[in-house]
């Protein structure tokens, strides 16, 4: 009886991770508990699956459109509708990212540059273009399954990424990067690993290994200019490696 009332505590605070995973990176309401120390970390072996349902609306949603508009407006809601799942979330670390990486200046400020709500030159054009590419991304996306395959890839390595980039050490003290580093174990990534094996694993072709190549080796260089340009990671770099991994595997589906 003790062993049976163990497990359904743990099971119990697995459903709290994963509607904790559900609210940190997604819009949708979740009623949970207030997170403690390192909750976040312990959350992020959902991630990839978050990311898997969030394509799954998306693919869902362009069907839908595509058979209403011509590709090019179909790929702009579906741009949009991203981002509002999201709540822009990853979309404002990315734009922080271009105004404090890209200035030249000290690493301490341009962690200040990228703590400051307002949005400067370099976030505003980065922001911009990222948007366009994705659309024209999408847009030349050769078919209907093609397009389907690659909303379900993209978001779910875009997440489980995010793991590699908290085993990174964290440019300021405490903040999201430190949190979720604490509660990050190796378990984490064990049980966080099934989806993208999966998917990897159903969805294998060329194509497919090349875009979760592609991903990860810009989420590898995300990590390096990051301690180059600020001393480790913080939360903002988290939401650009998201918006940047899913870009790569866009652009590789869309290459010739």
């Amino acid at each position: 009886m003790r062993n049976y009332g163990l497990r359904f505590t743990n099971y119990a605070f697995s459903v709290q991770h994963f509607l904790l995973a559900l609210s940190f990176l997604t819009i949708l309401p979740s009623r949970t508990e207030a997170p403690r120390p390192g909750d976040i970390g312990r959350a992020a072996v959902w991630f990839p699956l978050i990311g898997l349902f969030i394509g799954g609306i998306l693919a869902g949603a362009h069907y839908g459109l595509s058979l209403i508009f011509q590709p090019p407006l179909a790929a702009a809601m579906i741009v949009a509708l991203w981002a509002a799942i999201t709540g822009g979330l990853h979309l404002d670390g990315l734009a922080d990212c271009c105004d404090g990486l890209f200035a030249t200046t000290t690493p301490e400020r341009r962690l200040e540059i990228m703590r400051d709500p307002r949005l400067g030159s370099f976030g505003v054009i980065g922001l911009i273009l990222f948007l366009i590419l994705k659309v024209l991304a999408i847009t030349m996306l050769d078919s209907t399954a093609t397009t389907t395959l690659v909303l379900l890839l993209a978001p779910a390595f875009g997440r489980w990424l995010i793991l590699f980039v908290a085993l990174q050490p964290t440019a300021r003290p405490g903040g999201l990067g430190a949190d979720f580093g604490l509660g990050l174990k190796p378990h984490t990534f064990a049980l966080a690993a099934a989806v993208p094996l999966m998917l990897t694993l159903v969805f294998f072709s060329p194509r497919a290994l090349a875009a979760v190549a592609a991903a990860h080796l810009v989420t590898f260089g995300v990590i390096l200019i990051a301690r180059s340009r600020l001393g480790g990671v913080t939360g903002d770099v988290f939401g650009l490696t998201v918006e940047l991994a899913e870009l790569a595997v866009l652009l590789t589906f869309a290459a010739n």
